[in-house]
Order: C-alpha cells, then sequence, then structure tokens
C-alpha cells in the first residue's frame, strides 16, 4: 500500500499513551454481553453463519441460566460495495435490497430459537448518526487525515490487503481476484497504535483466543502496520464522512461500532456504562484482524473500554474448502431444520469437532450423531424411563426408598456433569460441555441395565426397590433436562413437560442438579418421542 505524505494535516498529533487498557479499567456494569457478527445482506444466511450463532446462543442461554443479567446483540451488516453490487445485480436499491434480504436472517434465527435481546441494522439512524459523530471526533483530534491509497482490494471481503499477501492475484480468503485501487481515501492513523495493541497482546493473553489466532495477530502487528483506508469515493452506499460528504465510510470502521452503537454510545450513556465493554466478541476467523487490530485501535482513539475477549472460531469446510456464499458452496439452514428439527441441528454444531478449529460438514456424520446421541441415548432413556413408571406407578412418580451405592453413583455423576459443564462453558468448549452431560446421560442408561427395573417388576416382593429406581431415573431425567437446556431448548422444554413439571429456574447449575422441583406425586406423561430416529437419504 502505497500512502502520498504530503497529504498529511500540518498539526502535530499525539496520542494520548495514558489510557488505561487492562480489563481492570473498564466501568462498573452489571451485564453480561455477548455479540455475534453482524452479517452481510448482500445473499440468504448458511450454515457457517449459523454455526457463530448457535454457539453463541448456547453461551448465552448458559448464562442466563445461572442467574446472571445477559445482553445479547446480533444483527445485519447493510453497507458496502458489495452491497451495492448485489443490489444491481437484482435491479433494485441497496435499501431496497436490504430490506428484501435482512429478513431472511431473521427467519432462520426464529427457527433455531436464537434468543438475542438486540437485532441491529447498520441502516439505522440509531447506528448512523453515532457512527458519524465518533468519526468526526477522531478527525479532530488528529487520527483521521487525507491521503492516496494504492493497493489490492477484495470486494467479497471488504478488506485492504497487503500486496505480500496476494498470492496469484487472488484474495487468501475467498480464491478470488481483487482490485487494484488507487483513490483519494481518508486514512486511520493505525500504525500509531501498534506499540499499544502489542502491550495489549501481551498483557491480556485472554483477549484475543484461542493462542493460535493471538499469536497469529501479534507476529501481524510486530511485522509493521500501515495506516487503514476508512473511505471511498467510488461507489456511494455508505455512511457519508461528515465533513467532507464525497466520501463513504470504510464498511467495517461502519460496521464494528455495532457493538457499541447498539448499547447506547452517543445516545444513552447510562446504559452504555451498564453493558460495554463486551464480555465476548463471537467470531469466524476470516474477520480476526478488523476485530483483534482495527476495533481495539479505534476504540483506543476514542477512549472507550476495550473488548473483555475476541475469539475466532474455525471454518466449515465441505470438501475441504471453507463454507461460503462466494463460492456457491453454502447450505441453507432451512435444508438441515426440515430433517433434524432445531435441537438436533443446535445439538450437531455445538457438539461436533472443536470450537476454534475448521471442521468438515457432512450430511452423513450429522446424521450418525444425531441418532447415536438423541435419538438412542437420550430418546431412549426418556421414552423407556415413562413408560416404565407409567406402566408400573399409574404415571405417577414414586417416593424413593432406602438407596443404594448405585444411585449414590448416579446422583454423584449428576453433580460431576454440572461442574464440568460450568468449566468448559467458561472456558468456550461446547463441545466438552455437551460430552460431559452425554457421559451422565450414558451413566443413566447403565444405571437402568443395572437394576433391571422390568425384573423388579416381575416380584411384588421388589416393589420399595422398583420405585426407587424408576424415582431416581425420573430425577435423573429432571437433572438432564437442566444440563441440555442451553443447547436445547425445545428439548428441554418437551422433557419437561412429560415429566409435569415447569420451566428451568434460573440459578447455577450445580444448585439445579441438587436441588430442583420434587419429583414425588408428580404426573408424567408419555408423549411422542423426543427424537424420533432419521433415516432419510442426503437430499439431492
Amino acid at each position: 500500500m502505497d500512502i502520498d505524505i504530503t497529504s498529511y494535516p500540518d498539526k502535530d498529533v499525539s496520542i494520548d499513551a495514558d489510557i488505561d487498557i487492562s480489563a481492570e479499567s473498564a466501568p462498573k456494569k452489571d451485564i453480561f454481553y455477548v455479540t455475534t457478527p453482524i452479517y452481510y445482506v448482500n445473499d440468504v444466511p448458511h450454515i457457517g453463519h449459523a454455526y457463530t450463532t448457535v454457539n453463541a446462543d448456547f453461551i448465552v442461554r448458559y448464562h442466563r441460566l445461572a442467574g446472571e443479567q445477559v445482553f445479547f446483540l446480533t444483527g445485519t451488516d447493510e453497507h458496502g460495495q458489495k452491497i451495492a453490487q448485489a443490489a444491481e445485480a437484482n435491479g433494485v436499491s441497496p435499501q431496497e435490497w436490504a430490506d428484501r434480504i435482512h429478513p431472511r436472517w431473521r427467519e432462520v434465527w426464529e427457527r433455531l430459537e436464537i434468543s438475542y435481546d438486540d437485532f441491529i441494522r447498520t441502516t439505522e439512524d440509531r447506528h448512523i448518526k453515532p457512527v458519524q459523530e465518533l468519526v468526526q471526533r477522531l478527525y479532530d483530534q488528529g487520527d483521521i487525515y487525507l491521503a492516496t491509497y494504492t493497493g489490492p482490494y477484495c470486494v467479497a471481503c471488504e478488506a485492504f490487503y497487503q500486496p505480500s499477501e496476494i498470492v496469484g492475484g487472488l484474495c487468501p480468503i475467498h480464491e478470488r481476484p481483487v482490485e487494484w485501487i488507487e483513490e483519494e481515501n481518508y486514512f486511520f492513523r493505525l500504525s500509531a497504535y501498534a506499540d499499544r495493541l502489542i502491550e495489549l497482546y501481551e498483557s491480556r493473553p485472554d483477549f484475543v483466543q484461542p493462542d493460535i489466532r493471538r499469536n497469529e495477530v501479534l507476529s501481524f502487528v510486530r511485522s509493521g502496520l500501515q495506516d487503514l483506508s476508512i473511505s471511498r469515493t467510488s461507489f456511494s452506499w455508505g455512511v457519508s464522512i461528515p465533513w467532507d460528504p464525497r466520501h463513504v465510510m470504510y464498511v467495517w470502521l461502519d460496521a464494528l461500532q455495532n457493538y457499541t452503537t447498539a448499547v447506547g454510545q452517543g445516545t444513552d450513556p447510562d446504559r452504555f456504562a451498564r453493558t460495554w465493554p463486551a464480555d465476548l466478541h463471537l467470531i469466524g476467523k476470516d474477520i480476526l484482524r478488523q476485530h483483534a487490530i482495527i476495533w481495539p485501535a479505534i476504540l483506543m482513539a476514542a477512549g472507550f473500554d476495550l473488548p473483555r475477549k475476541v475469539f475466532a472460531h474455525g471454518f466449515l469446510t465441505v470438501g475441504g474448502k471453507k463454507m461460503s456464499k462466494t463460492s456457491l458452496t453454502g447450505i441453507s439452514p432451512h435444508l438441515l431444520l426440515d430433517t433434524f428439527g432445531s435441537d438436533g441441528y443446535r445439538y450437531h454444531f455445538l457438539r461436533e469437532g472443536t470450537f476454534g478449529q475448521d471442521g468438515p460438514f457432512s450430511w452423513e456424520s450429522m446424521t450418525a450423531r444425531y441418532n447415536a446421541d438423541l435419538a438412542n441415548d437420550l430418546g431412549n432413556l426418556v421414552s423407556r424411563s415413562l413408560a416404565m413408571t407409567t406402566k408400573n406407578f399409574d404415571a405417577v412418580v414414586p417416593a424413593p426408598g432406602e438407596s443404594t451405592p448405585l444411585e449414590d453413583a448416579l446422583l454423584a455423576a449428576g453433580v460431576l456433569a454440572a461442574e464440568q459443564m460450568d468449566e468448559r462453558v467458561r472456558k468456550l468448549d461446547p463441545a466438552g460441555a455437551l460430552g460431559a452431560v452425554f457421559e451422565f446421560v450414558r451413566a443413566v442408561n447403565h444405571y437402568i441395565d443395572d437394576t433391571a427395573p422390568w425384573k423388579l417388576a416381575k416380584d411384588p416382593a421388589q416393589r420399595e426397590r422398583l420405585g426407587t429406581v424408576l424415582h431416581t431415573v425420573c430425577e435423573a431425567i429432571r437433572q438432564i433436562s437442566i444440563l441440555i437446556s442451553p443447547a436445547m431448548p425445545s428439548a428441554s422444554r418437551r422433557i419437561r413437560e412429560q415429566l409435569g413439571i415447569g420451566p428451568v429456574d434460573s440459578r447455577p447449575l450445580s444448585e439445579s442438579v441438587i436441588s430442583g422441583t420434587s419429583l414425588v406425586g408428580v404426573k408424567v406423561t408419555k408423549g411422542d418421542s423426543i427424537f424420533p430416529r432419521v433415516e432419510v437419504e442426503k437430499p439431492a
């Protein structure tokens, strides 16, 4: 990238080195704040987008379950050249295109039971006005200057690249030809914040996770930062630069501020103080630099506190390639939802693979996971337990008799599952958390096999023991309904309805597992299978 330095403003620019970048400097707040990226409306969502959002929703529901106040933000990114091109290709204005496409995202989130608290659109006044005010402030304090940009630009990811990153003329993410741009732009003095960014990564090693992404960002910044072009004149679909309306903002400068404008930046100081900084920005690794370099530098310049954590997960891959709309490998979530339902869908993308790493997607692996874990292990557990309770005790949960080491061991297994889930969710390990839960599910199935209640039912002298066993099993199912609720909210509700009990209480997991609604005397209902087996073949 070449910058004409004759366009620098004459005044001397100083960077305030006294702004505290430590997590402890954040204003006192009482809301746990989680964000997904805001998604481009150049096309409809695919399962890669839903992967991010489902994982975020799982984390959010877990924290709500623990009794915490939570704010969960998602939305749509509606400016930029990519949106303008999609609109032109469809013969409508960019705003008409955004208005047409953004409901498609809400539809998918509704089917997946995504429990967001706010859905922000970057074309809303509540976003645009604060964005312009902040950019004006950065300009006034000397952090923005006019110069000439010359270099490669990828429209597909709306990103500028160094010439050394372009191989064979292709974008390193989308593997599509880049454009070579030379135009007058405004620039943000990103390079001036390099030392403070390095200090941030070194003093707060958890700021960027997983470690491989932190090391990637640290290496990139240490290699030398270029100032960032933040405006364009070659197209007009964007937020205008307030002091020079000939220019519209670089889409990422606009889009990143959704995280602050949605919680009161420039409009509601009290709400902003209670909510910001974000506790977790959950993103895909393809937008790591924007969130881990550009965004904290903008916040430093603005004098805002920095997010607690930026976690960049890996890609879902098809045939070894990143799933994307651009490469036409995006799979519609609706296709999978029609077969597996919201719970089966959510479970697969939480449970499969290691969060943070790339992972392949296939219909076959999703079917196998669903049938093994959900239909066989959990679904059959609920069905046969309630069937035996219905047959032997007129569908009323019996009072337990004297317990044995088998019952004590199962109680301990439930407590351990809750403790392990606590630990693993807070380490952003959804697969590990659910793995612990399904270890407990399998332990309950083993308990049934070991106690053989169908044999006890044949001996009148074992009536009390049968009651103990079925009470213990129903109690374990109650515990499971709590543990799965962040991952599979609909299944949790249906299990509790069949058990004859109400919604899950908001309190710490271990406490909920140990104590809760007494099931003695509760009327159960053997309803439809929670997870019917999937036998259909992969759609053509």
